[in-house]
């Protein structure tokens, strides 16, 4: 099973548990958030298709993929490869293609020739010689999160990148002395975010054993803050949603949610919802002090509140 669909399924479990009020709220702004092009945008510009992923990937959560908010999405993806995208939005394309091939058969990229091979070309002109993959082409420094969306992307569209032993030692040099991973070699602190890339890397190549992680897992668990939330590094005492997110995907995938406080993440989550006198309205902001919301947040929040209602316990 790949890792996408891994988390995609742990992730409908726990929606499946979500309050009426909750789903259809947030499952109603993210269909207002498609532009009249098909696609999503961020807070500011145009439509693109990494936000177009993210909104997709919350819908997904909300089973809120119309056949209509589908057929205008595959529109829009079709229309912008390769239209001389970056490497994030054509590993954004592929993502959000493959949910529409999922939920309603839309091959996004099958009527367009090579494109398999294309998208293979440009990722694989990442590859350093530290065995990671770079940001851009010619890069000296691999990328943990980078090596993480390649190899994301090359299990979508069923390409074994050559010599994997050697992306797995780039991994492992990434880590750091306190059980994190770090996501440049010259970074001096782990991060939540990079160590989120580094296990689900390992877990794409098959190559994870969540009974050698302890390191790992003390170090997510370092990272709770009061607010219930997690922070990205332990420089920093604000929670923010991405990284509690991150996180708490890492702990399932070390089987070591248990170290978590859940019921004070999902409280974290919940607390993020956009909304007035506790009412949800719709959209997730990204942290305590944040003004707005986005089709990015969004997806966090759902996705952390569905993985909590799935692993909590009764009380």
């Amino acid at each position: 099973m790949s890792y996408l669909t891994d988390l995609t399924l742990r992730l409908a479990a726990g929606a499946s548990l979500f309050e009426p009020a909750i789903r259809d709220c947030h499952r109603d702004w993210l269909q207002q958030q498609q532009r009249s092009d098909g696609g999503f945008a961020g807070r500011e510009g145009e439509s693109d298709p990494y936000y177009t992923a993210f909104a997709l990937r919350g819908l997904l959560v909300v089973d809120g993929i119309t056949d209509e908010v589908a057929e205008r999405a595959s529109t829009f993806l079709q229309e912008r490869f390769p239209d001389n995208l970056g490497v994030v939005d054509l590993v954004s394309l592929v993502m959000a293609g493959s949910i529409l091939e999922m939920t309603h058969g839309h091959e996004v990229l099958a009527g367009i020739p090579g494109s398999h091979q294309r998208i293979i070309d440009t990722l694989e002109s990442l590859r350093g010689a530290d065995g990671g993959y770079n940001k851009t082409p010619g890069g000296n420094a691999g990328s943990t999160y980078q090596t993480f969306l390649n190899l994301l992307c090359f299990e979508l569209i069923g390409y074994q990148p050559p010599d994997t032993d050697s992306i797995i030692r780039f991994l492992n040099s990434q880590r750091v002395v306190d059980g994190g991973f770090r996501e440049i070699r010259v970074a001096k602190r782990a991060g939540v975010n990079p160590t989120a890339a580094g296990i689900g890397a390992l877990k794409t190549l098959g190559r994870l054993d969540p009974s050698s992680e302890e390191a790992t897992i003390d170090f997510l668990a370092d990272m709770r803050t009061d607010e219930g939330g997690l922070s990205a590094n332990d420089r920093i005492s604000l929670a923010d949603l991405l990284s509690s997110c991150t996180g708490m995907v890492t702990m399932c995938d070390l089987e070591a949610t248990g170290e978590l406080h859940l019921h004070g993440l999902r409280q974290y989550a919940l607390s993020m919802q956009r909304g007035d006198n506790g009412n949800p309205l719709g959209g997730f902001h990204g942290f305590a002090f944040d003004q707005e919301v986005d089709v990015e947040y969004t997806f966090y929040g759902l996705a952390l509140l569905a993985l909590c209602q799935a692993y909590l316990q009764p009380e």
